[in-house]
């Protein structure tokens, strides 16, 4: 598929050469730092050096001194207190953090996951039903709750109260709870929005270790579980979460907790872990127990006291991911088919496969891999305890909760945000809702939008990829939302020595430009311009600087996101 070169606005030369003298760094490095606003000395500090002491103040966040004096409350009264988290990666860390340090501290505690199919996501009846009955009085629910105004209006009938620590942006209307902790409410001051909702958790705990003068120690011990939670439910990358995610990224590949540690191990990989191995290593592990099986299950292994125990869970979880992997792949196999026997659907602008029998559990993953094959607003539907449910998948630019808002006659319930959704509807409406969504989509989006862009940061010279400047380049990391892995473009290259096929979709080749060393490079799935590259032809590329680890030698590669001969193909 050929894809769009985009090159960023270039950022105010008289700021980057400031900058590059204050700092004694190539100007290129200088001016991606501006385009992340940061233009000062004190900036490039703060950003190069995250540091414990860049962590805002937690009584900044509404509510905060209202949630810690009702958990005191609790473990003065010796209340039975529920930790309450959804069933993903986010909830799950979220959970295991709050609730393994209170259990340090107090014994009256328990944890709860609901059931991803009986109970579906955010808080439930039968969740509070669950506290009511054991004599539960407060609920601390983290990673939801911020629109359960009914819900929690239900539990205050029950006498049982809730503090909400969710990063989800408020509906008009705030719960009736006795404490809300969320950077998005529009009263609240806190200075950096962007938290993930372990982020929120792990607030909180900063708060209540302050208050009564713990060392600091007994809250970062949980920093590998918020970095965890920051990469797998994709927040931005940016101040505070940036500062969670390195020192969790530290605690991680030095010290991690058992639970994580034991995750590692069956991943494969046992340390230097990036973002990016999180994401694909550590994360889909630990949806896998609620995706095929039972969510606690995460829990019970990132909350893990002992060796043994933990070796059970992870290994059990292991099992379920490979399970998960094998309904994933068969149900893209059958999507793919659907679409690519089928001519209607391959003209459409909009994808939507429906087949009853598809477990849901993996329709949000096999909505990625569409949306990654045919580059367009996509939904896959499977039947779900008498309803059909679906999981949408957007493309760069395309608000795709927009369209759904456009087809919500159609739908029971939705929910979701620009680029992923959430839906359910009554079996009946199927075909009109693949009718309603095409027609809305091809309404509103731009050709533009249907051809997928690589985003590039800067121009480079091969020859200022010198050890200073990837030094200084790895120290962006971690990298995530608004703080990517800089794309670079480079003109002009040839090909040095011999190109070739590896993996049978991937070229291995060396690149270099007139005075310039040889630079050692991959480019995945490229296979089909190996015939095209030869040795006294120019072509453009774009790529990611790497670093390559083979037999223990370091090396700098560049991995390939796009060529282009200079003829135009």
């Amino acid at each position: 598929m050929n894809k769009r070169w985009v090159l960023k606005d270039a950022a105010d030369d008289s700021i980057i050469q400031e900058l590059s003298a204050a700092l004694n760094i190539n100007p290129v490095l200088s001016s991606l730092l501006v385009h992340r606003g940061i233009t000062t000395f004190e900036d490039a500090r703060y950003f190069f050096r995250p540091s414990h002491l860049h962590l805002h103040d937690p009584f900044l966040m509404q509510d905060m001194e209202k949630a810690i004096e009702r958990i005191e409350q609790a473990i003065a009264k010796n209340e039975k207190v529920l930790i309450y988290g959804d069933y993903d990666v986010d909830g799950t860390t979220a959970v295991a953090l709050v609730y393994s340090f209170f259990k340090k501290r107090y014994n009256n505690l328990e944890y709860y996951i609901p059931d991803r199919y009986k109970e579906g996501y955010g808080i439930s009846t039968a969740g509070i039903d669950y506290a009511a009955a054991n004599g539960f009085k407060l609920i601390i629910a983290l990673d939801c709750g911020i629109k359960s105004v009914d819900k929690i209006a239900y539990a205050n009938t029950l006498d049982v109260d809730f503090i909400i620590c969710d990063h989800h942006l408020p509906g008009d209307e705030l719960p009736a709870a006795v404490a809300i902790l969320d950077p998005k409410r529009s009263d609240c001051e806190y200075p950096y929005k962007e938290l993930s909702g372990c982020g929120i958790g792990f607030k909180l705990i900063q708060a209540y270790a302050e208050k009564h003068d713990l060392p600091f120690e007994e809250v970062t011990e949980y920093l590998d579980l918020a970095a965890i939670s920051i990469a797998c439910d994709i927040v931005h990358i940016t101040g505070e979460n940036r500062v969670l995610a390195y020192l969790g990224l530290q605690k991680i590949n030095e010290n991690p907790c058992i639970g994580v540690k034991m995750l590692m191990e069956v991943a494969g990989k046992t340390k230097e872990y990036t973002i990016s191995d999180v994401v694909f290593l550590l994360g889909p592990r630990i949806n896998a127990a609620g995706r095929i099986d039972d969510a606690k299950h995460a829990v019970e292994l990132l909350i893990a006291c002992h060796v043994d125990a933990a070796k059970e869970k992870g290994d059990m979880i292991n099992i379920r991911n490979t399970e998960r992997k094998g309904h994933d792949l068969q149900i893209t196999d059958e999507a793919l088919s659907m679409i690519d026997n089928d001519e209607a659907l391959i003209a459409r602008k909009s994808t939507v496969v429906f087949n009853e029998n598809w477990h849901k559990g993996v329709i949000g993953i096999v909505a990625s891999r569409l949306t990654e094959k045919y580059y367009r607003p996509t939904v896959v539907l499977t039947r779900s305890n008498g309803h059909v449910a679906g999981s949408a998948r957007s493309v760069f630019g395309y608000d795709l909760y927009e369209a759904l808002c456009g087809c919500s006659d159609l739908l029971l319930q939705f929910g979701g945000h620009k680029y992923a959704a959430g839906l359910t509807m009554e079996p009946e409406n199927v075909p009109a809702f693949i009718e309603k969504f095409e027609e809305v989509v091809s309404a509103t989006i731009t050709d533009e939008q249907l051809i997928q862009q690589i985003r590039i940061d800067a121009e480079l010279e091969l020859k200022d990829i010198e050890s200073k400047f990837y030094r200084i380049l790895t120290q962006f990391a971690p990298f995530g939302p608004e703080n990517m892995a800089p794309i670079f473009l480079t003109k002009n290259v040839y090909v040095s020595g011999n190109a070739g096929l590896v993996g049978g979709n991937h070229i291995k080749m060396a690149i270099m430009q007139p005075g310039s060393a040889a630079f050692s490079c991959i480019a995945f799935n490229h296979a089909e311009y190996l015939p095209l590259l030869k040795n006294n032809v120019p072509f453009d590329v774009c790529y990611a600087i790497e670093e390559n680890i083979w037999r223990e030698q370091r090396t700098i590669q560049l991995n390939i996101k796009g060529i282009r001969l200079l003829n135009g193909e």
